[in-house]
């Protein structure tokens, strides 16, 4: 007889290879899905080849210390040949040999040490979402096996069966089969913790990495995932199946690559779901004279004094215990869970106790319960062990049903103390609640956090009500949250406060509903709402911030408004509605009524927030004069109260507005001062009213030089200000598109078409994750300037045509003017000067009522195209319109814009034998230049004199 396989040796046989140290079956280099029985009788085959080996011999290999009837092997053997094909086209590895046993009959070739070919994983690492495979399970091979199977063929499947028969258990297991074929990309979604179904698509979301990317929107979700390879495991769907549904339906549509195990005690009924009922655990025939080893033969009663042990049992089942314990597993249907808490108490009852409490307790319960479906089997087996613990218990597990989400032994303490249970009393209860296996730990490094299962927590739930204590524990909760998050402040939080108020956000809200119901406390939900409102902010929740604000300022008391905790409501409803929402309106008067409270009480902090709000959000309308005043008060209230942060933050205000007003050269004194006071200082970001202003400053600046004449430095500053933006913390979604939508001018200026095209698909496809309405129109907007410069006139007007109408309902002026400007070039080229006309006359209009822009030379210049391109008859009107811009563009400062207009007029008049005056105006402008002459302008500008016979010249060099 052949020695057993080394622990690193492999096998070759047929298209095969068999690798015993990661227990693997390659078919060329890929694996054969087989489960873990299968392989081992497989492998105890292979190292015997040519050798029978008996049916005795194999079932003790392969399980070990158990009795397994014959039955089962010549399942796992049927299961093994169709996975290798045995008897297909000829081939044979397996033969019986009746009366003997199995011999494997395939030629094999043996070697000393695993060939694992590349690609294949040496070992599974499993991601952190993905809870601990059991050690050992019952009676769930086969199951999990076909679970996998169905996985990879169907992608969707849902585990159907009641409370407590292991769906989780067998999820979870299966998912770490499949580790490999997912590359470890599995996410687990515990949706037990949630009692509102609407929270679904941000629990997801956050398990896999996205929360603050998405802001609870599923079509965000789904844009999120659709080119993602994971496995996605949603556990405990019931108590939300109807948001479930329509959740994995549209993954199922919309994200191919994605792979869906479901748990629910009900089906989706959704598309592409395909539905594996789970059973429960075979149980024992009802006979009086049952041994010990006929009773370990049923998968229930393993799973028993498998759980017994674990719970301190310490005797092994004897042939007297047999029948009692065959007769638990029958009253329990052979329901896991139901088992395993059963089983837990053996040491405390013994075995006998435990049969008759069963037997008058949870079968009466049972009874009692027909007329409630799905629910009649678990909610017997929850209220049973719930009568098992003693009144402490109950009233701690009860309280403890009050979190969402996992808890920490500080919370538990915070709101289950009370004058029956002081703290260090909690913490024995919640202990003891642990080992009886009602309370799950998770630990992570040196924390631990603690959560009550799903059904459990649903139970003791009801329980709770029923005590007539759930208010009170309700108040202690909000009351918990509201102290934890007072003091919090917008732009004051750091990475490790965020993440940990982060992942109660869901007790969070919780506590705010409860908070403003009729039964709650509005003055508890005050000072919640106060405190959370900055941490929906940092996490980009801007729907969930807007939606509490308003019902905060609703229900201030008299003696709170005007205080600072309404100046920081009414910011952070600003904030999220002038991101989120784009009511004006809505945004004005809260900051308005803001900055004047802070005003009356003097507060600096909150007016220099408050200040730069309406410079952010005054950019967003045709009048800059509204920019600049906030940031001219700004920058006078910093210098007398504020640090070198705010200095630096109003210098870089200053040059915002002055670049919008039109006023290019102190717009570039003030940003050149704003770096220099932030280099001396040790100034990185200053994040004001959601954006950071040190990346719009560096986008800002940029395009400053653009129209300084200085090219080259302006794309070196928009790259800089493009990093800088996407390695923010906070804020990210709307700096990103902010430094996305300002440098892409820069880059079309330029004539640097791939860089613009580049970036403008980035800005569409972050703003359409964000759903950002306004900078995706601006992409659109953007993405129509570059095919018109491209020469594709038709697209870029089309574009521009649906882009338009979300700018100007949002009143993003500095987007629409831009894109309506274009479009009216793109109508001019393909011969529709008359309704060129009207809109680059509507823009100038606007333009004109306010109080300037640094668009404007480029405005008239375009208004002057489209005269002649209406009518040679119009030459006189649009000679002026580019002389008017080239006067312009000199008075501010714009060398960029004024090299456009003399390109445009030198050209007209070289056209009409006006060489010497076209030479001398466009020689004149292209001199002032000292870099960029690689640039489109530029370039055009040097073709252009030559043609007119002169040298161009550069900074006054010939």
């Amino acid at each position: 007889m052949q020695q057993r396989t080394e622990a690193n040796e492999t096998f070759r046989f047929g298209p095969f290879r068999l690798i015993v140290p990661q227990k693997l079956l390659l078919k060329g280099h890929e694996p054969v899905a087989i489960g873990s029985r299968a392989l081992d009788i497989l492998i105890a085959l292979v190292e015997r080849a040519g050798e029978v080996v008996s049916r005795r011999e194999l079932v003790g290999r392969v399980w070990p210390d158990v009795v397994v009837e014959e039955a089962n092997l010549r399942v796992h053997i049927a299961g093994l040949r169709r996975a290798l094909g045995d008897g297909q086209d000829g081939a044979r590895y397996i033969a019986n040999v009746p009366g003997r046993g199995y011999c494997f009959v395939a030629s094999v070739e043996r070697r000393a040490k695993a060939d694992l070919p590349a690609g294949v994983p040496p070992a599974r690492i499993l991601p952190q979402t993905l809870p601990v495979r059991l050690q050992r399970m019952v009676g769930r091979d086969e199951t999990i096996e076909t679970l996998c199977a169905e996985v990879m063929s169907q992608r969707f499947v849902t585990v159907v069966g009641p409370g407590g028969v292991g769906k989780t258990t067998v999820a979870v297991a299966a998912a770490h089969e499949l580790a490999a074929e997912f590359q470890d990309a599995i996410c687990f979604v515990d949706l037990s913790a949630l009692k509102d179904g609407a929270l679904v698509v941000s629990a997801v979301a956050s398990a896999v990495g996205c929360l603050s990317e998405t802001q609870d929107s599923l079509p965000r979700l789904l844009a999120t995932l659709a080119d993602r390879r994971i496995l996605l495991v949603l556990d405990s769907c019931e108590h939300v199946i109807e948001f479930v549904a329509t959740l994995t339906e549209g993954l199922f549509r919309e994200a191919p690559e994605v792979h869906i195990i479901a748990t629910s005690r009900e089906t989706l009924r959704v598309q592409g779901e395909n539905v594996h009922p789970l059973q429960s655990l075979d149980t024992p025939s009802n006979e009086v004279a049952l041994t010990a080893a006929e009773a370990l033969a049923s998968p229930a009663v393993r799973l028993f004094v498998d759980r017994a042990a674990a719970g301190g049992y310490r005797h092994d089942l004897t042939d007297e215990e047999a029948p009692t314990v065959a007769d638990i597993c029958r009253q329990l249907d052979g329901m896991p869970l139901a088992l395993e808490l059963t089983a837990s108490r053996a040491s405390t009852y013994g075995v006998r106790s435990l049969a008759q409490l069963v037997g008058n307790r949870l079968m009466l319960l049972w009874k009692g319960r027909r007329s409630v479906p799905r629910h009649q089997t678990l909610t017997a087996m929850l209220d049973w062990s719930y009568d098992l613990l003693s009144e402490q218990e109950k009233s701690i597990l009860c309280t403890l049903s009050i979190f969402v989400g996992s808890f920490t032994l500080e919370m538990a303490q915070a709101v289950a103390s009370d004058p029956a249970h002081d703290g260090f009393q909690v913490l024995d209860l919640v202990a003891s609640l642990v080992d009886k296996s009602l309370i799950s730990v998770s630990r992570a490094g040196n924390a631990a956090s603690y959560r009550l299962l799903d059904t459990t927590r649903a139970h003791a739930g009801i329980k709770l009500r029923e005590r007539g204590d759930a208010d009170a524990v309700a108040r202690r909760h909000a009351l918990h949250f509201a102290e934890r998050l007072a003091g919090l402040r917008i732009n004051g939080l750091d990475e490790s406060d965020l993440a940990a108020h982060a992942r109660h956000v869901g007790d969070i809200r919780s506590a705010l509903e409860w908070s403003f119901s009729d039964a709650g406390d509005s003055s508890i939900g005050v000072a919640l709402g106060a405190g959370a409102t900055p941490v929906f902010l940092a996490i980009s929740m801007l729907s969930e911030c807007r939606r509490w604000c308003l019902r905060t300022l609703d229900a201030l008391p008299e003696q709170v408004r005007g205080t600072r905790l309404e100046i920081g409501l009414q910011l952070a409803l600003a904030i999220s509605s002038h991101h989120a929402h784009s009511d004006s309106t809505e945004v004005a008067r809260a900051l308005e009524r803001g900055l004047s409270l802070a005003d009356s009480l003097g507060d600096s902090e909150y007016q220099l927030e408050l200040l730069a709000g309406l410079n952010v959000y005054g950019t967003r309308f045709a009048d800059a004069a509204a920019p600049l005043a906030a940031a001219e008060r700004y920058a006078s209230i910093a210098r007398e109260r504020g640090g070198s942060r705010e200095i630096v933050a109003a210098e870089w205000m200053l040059g915002s507005s002055h670049h919008l007003v039109g006023n290019q050269a102190l717009a570039q004194q003030s940003y050149e001062r704003g770096f220099k006071r932030a280099a001396a200082a040790g100034v990185g970001e200053v994040h004001s009213f959601g954006y950071g202003h040190q990346a719009r400053a560096l986008i800002g600046c940029a395009r400053t030089l653009w129209l300084r004449g200085l090219p080259d430095q302006a794309a070196q500053l928009a790259y800089e200000g493009i990093e800088v933006a996407g390695r923010q913390a906070q804020s990210v979604s709307f700096s990103i598109c902010l430094a996305y939508a300002y440098a892409v001018p820069v880059f079309l200026w330029r004539g640097d078409l791939q860089v613009a095209e580049d970036i403008i698909d980035r800005l569409i496809a972050h703003a359409a994750r964000y759903s950002l309405a306004s900078y995706h129109a601006a992409g659109l907007g953007l993405r129509g300037e570059l095919m018109m410069a491209k020469g594709d006139a038709q697209l870029g007007i089309a574009l521009l045509r649906d882009a338009l109408p979300i700018l100007q309902a949002q009143q993003r002026y500095i987007f629409s003017s831009a894109s309506s400007r274009a479009l009216a070039e793109g109508l001019t080229r393909i011969g529709h000067a008359a309704e060129a006309t009207i809109i680059i006359d509507a823009i100038l209009a606007d333009a004109m009522r306010g109080s300037g822009t640094f668009e404007m030379p480029d405005l008239i210049r375009t208004r002057g195209e489209v005269l002649l391109a209406a009518s040679p008859k119009n030459w006189p009107e649009a000679e002026a319109s580019l002389k008017n811009s080239l006067d312009l563009a000199r008075r501010q400062s714009s060398l960029g814009w004024e090299l456009r207009s003399a390109i445009l007029l030198s050209r007209w008049w070289q056209e009409r034998g006006r060489h010497e005056e076209a030479r001398t105006l466009l020689a004149d402008v292209y001199a002032r230049f000292t870099e960029g002459f690689q640039t489109f302008d530029l370039q055009q500008a040097a073709r252009q004199l030559r043609a007119l016979g002169a040298r161009p010249s550069r900074n006054g060099r010939s």
